[in-house]
């Protein structure tokens, strides 16, 4: 099981429209953060999570020549405004993608996004997707997927945690993507206990209305003691070099095109 993190930024991306901070003017690439998403591969089947308004540009820096299937965590503008460049998925591989969401997030792509559902011409082609409710738990290109609720403010938004079993090359292997938090409640925390692998928001030093802040995401990992975290949804207050030289052993800030083969962690 890999990740492929497409995008580690948060909702402004870095460099941040109007701003000449020494994060955002960085000539470090690490410093350079689309919106937040990322890709879960197991062999060639690939699970997209979210469309971020550059998922046209991240799939031809990243050379993301193929997706399955659609998860959304939520529906602000920086997790789905990119859904028409899935496209050219459905072009290349010739087939309607799966698209999972709660039923909040499905209504919201059909009221956004009208033109998908309507039978209207359009000379570019449009997305081809079957909208499905995202099971709590089910199975997915030999992954066993749980979705689940955790806070984003006041808004409930889905994490989700992905489990493949041993086999005689690998073993078993674990991995959890929980973005825009500011709370995970008891239930969550549950789910989110034995992993190999983490990826959690941290938007900031201090804490934020709806996200964490660094610190409130080091207190859930010491908590939840994966074998490896990673930080993602980073604004510009964080300097990838200097944050990184001064995290504990076993975290780390991610950055765009971070790779993570989960079996080797």
């Amino acid at each position: 099981m890999e990740i492929l993190v497409l995008g580690s930024g948060t909702s402004h991306g870095v460099p941040m429209i109007g701003c000449s901070c020494s994060v955002c003017r960085s000539e470090n690439p690490k410093n350079r953060r689309f919106r937040p998403s990322i890709l879960v591969r197991n062999g060639e089947e690939t699970l997209l999570i979210d469309t971020t308004p550059e998922l046209r540009l991240q799939c031809l820096q990243f050379d993301v020549k193929r997706v399955d299937a659609i998860l959304f965590t939520h529906t602000h503008a920086d997790h789905i405004f990119g859904l028409d460049d899935v496209r050219r998925f459905n072009d290349m591989q010739g087939v309607d993608l799966p698209a999972y969401g709660d039923e909040g997030t499905l209504a919201d792509i059909r009221r956004i996004y009208p033109y998908i559902f309507t039978a209207t011409q359009m000379g570019g082609g449009k997305p081809r997707l079957k909208l499905l409710e995202v099971p709590r738990q089910f199975s997915l290109f030999g992954m066993q997927i749980q979705s689940f609720y955790v806070l984003h403010g006041k808004l409930p938004v889905l994490a989700y945690r992905f489990d493949l079993e041993a086999t005689k090359e690998a073993p078993a292997q674990s991995f959890a993507y929980v973005t825009d938090v500011s709370y995970i409640p008891p239930e969550a925390m549950e789910r989110l206990q034995g992993l190999d692998v983490l990826l959690l928001d941290a938007v900031r030093f201090d804490p934020h209305p709806t996200h964490f802040g660094l610190y409130q995401a080091l207190e859930v990992i010491q908590q939840l003691q994966p074998k490896k975290a990673w930080l993602t949804h980073l604004s510009h207050h964080f300097d990838h070099d200097k944050v990184n030289a001064d995290l504990p052993e076993g975290v780390a800030l991610s950055y765009d095109g971070l790779s993570v083969d989960v079996g080797q962690i």
